[in-house]
């Protein structure tokens, strides 16, 4: 069966107390978490193991190395289970790399017999054409991107964004008159080869899969709160080899979009302009990074400063891209490990800053707290540091993959279903 076969189906039947799996495949660390759901508690993390990976074992979030890869997991993930105490063998995994594309994509149709309810069929059709649309829009956007003809592009998830009938938003738009019916569904893609690995990860290591997740997307999705609801945020996920943007507006994730600079970037160059190993600028960039004394500290934050530069550029790209549909939020929150470089905050303050950007007021910066992730608490006190936010937030993607399916969504799955993307 198909990676998006398994996707579209029903998750399978979670119950209370039963231990439940969250793998960040991460281009510096495999991070495993276990935990349980609990009624009235939701996820309850009891095990979490970390594996470094290896130089060659990824490149920008993708799986370069496949048996590499696996051995990580599966360090991580028995670290894990012995702490623990419990095996569990269903996971939720994270993916992320340049060429994951999330978007929403909106469809309107104007209907000839306003007075009378729309359908099950009537929506449905409606969902079909969006996504066909959107994924079109994405195999334009990865065959263009690669330079490669015909790429293989596969859904990675779908989630309804919203609908309406007649400019009213509805919940379930069935049953309903009106003359406008408007659908709007997040998506996202990645090319078959990435995806593929991923799912090779995951059949080697004995694992079933609930589903995978576009990781910005779970991040959006993990922070609740009516200021994100109302206003709206971006989420800014500095990995070690690419930075995650999402965008939440109007009350959904309505983006996201991923670039290949992130932590590794920035230890390599350390590496190379002070002459020394890698592994010796990795301990100097998170020396620096906790604010510790260093050698040569102001060549080292010059030459941060100056790799720093170059990723504000790339993050003001996405928001100009963003910026399209509308006005960008006055909120940003950051996560990743890289997020820890006190540069990477003060080029987001600077006064240069998206200048020219459609902000509905100044960006105001925060640092994402791994404790405020919905319904996800951490027994084990190791859940502490900004790099921990993106597990968590997939462990709450578990909690929601449990919950019964709204009408719409169902709707979707429907689709998803028929259509056999």
């Amino acid at each position: 069966m198909s990676l998006l076969r398994r996707l579209v189906r029903r998750v399978p039947s979670v119950s209370p107390s039963s231990a439940l799996l969250a793998l960040d495949i991460g281009t510096e660390f495999a991070k495993a978490l276990v935990f349980e759901t609990q009624e009235g508690q939701g996820a309850v993390v009891t095990g979490v193991g970390r594996r470094r990976q290896g130089l060659s074992h990824m490149q920008s979030g993708t799986v370069a190395d496949i048996a590499a890869v696996v051995a990580n997991c599966r360090e991580a993930l028995d670290e894990a289970e012995a702490m623990a105490g419990r095996d569990a063998s269903k996971v939720i995994v994270g993916i992320a790399g340049e060429l994951v594309k999330g978007f929403t994509t909106t469809r309107s149709l104007e209907r000839k017999r306003p007075d009378s309810a729309v359908t099950h069929s009537e929506l449905e059709r409606l969902i079909e054409e969006v996504e066909a649309d959107a994924f079109a829009e994405a195999q334009r956007t990865i065959t263009w991107e690669t330079g490669l003809p015909n790429v293989d592009v596969r859904l990675v998830h779908a989630a309804v964004a919203g609908a309406g009938v007649d400019g009213y938003a509805v919940t379930n738009p069935v049953g309903f008159q009106g003359r406008h019916l408007r659908v709007s569904v997040f998506n996202a893609y990645a090319p078959l080869v990435h995806l593929g690995a991923l799912e090779s990860v995951v059949e080697q290591l004995g694992l079933q899969l609930i589903k995978v997740v576009a990781e910005p997307y779970a991040v959006a999705r993990s922070i609740s709160g009516e200021q994100v609801g109302q206003s709206g945020a971006l989420f800014i996920d500095v990995g070690g080899g690419t930075t995650d943007v999402a965008l939440v507006r109007s009350g959904s994730v309505e983006g996201t979009r991923m670039f290949a600079l992130g932590g590794r970037a920035f230890t390599k160059s350390l590496a190379d302009r002070l002459d020394v190993s890698f592994d010796e600028a990795e301990s100097i960039k998170i020396e620096h990074a906790r604010g510790g004394t260093v050698e040569h500290a102001d060549e080292v934050a010059e030459i941060v400063g100056e790799d720093v530069s170059v990723w504000a550029a790339g993050i003001e790209l996405v928001l100009e891209e963003f910026g399209k549909g509308g006005l960008l939020p006055g909120r940003i929150e950051l996560c990743g490990g890289g997020a820890a470089l006190p540069e990477i905050r003060a080029s987001l303050e600077a006064d240069g800053f998206g200048a020219g950007l459609p902000f509905a007021r100044r960006p105001q910066i925060s640092m994402m707290d791994p404790a405020a992730v919905n319904e996800v608490s951490d027994t084990t006190g190791l859940l502490v540091d900004l790099q921990d936010v993106t597990p968590m937030a997939l462990a709450y993607q578990a909690l929601e993959a449990s919950l019964p399916q709204e009408p719409l969504d169902a709707a979707l799955t429907r689709v998803l279903r028929g259509m056999r993307v």
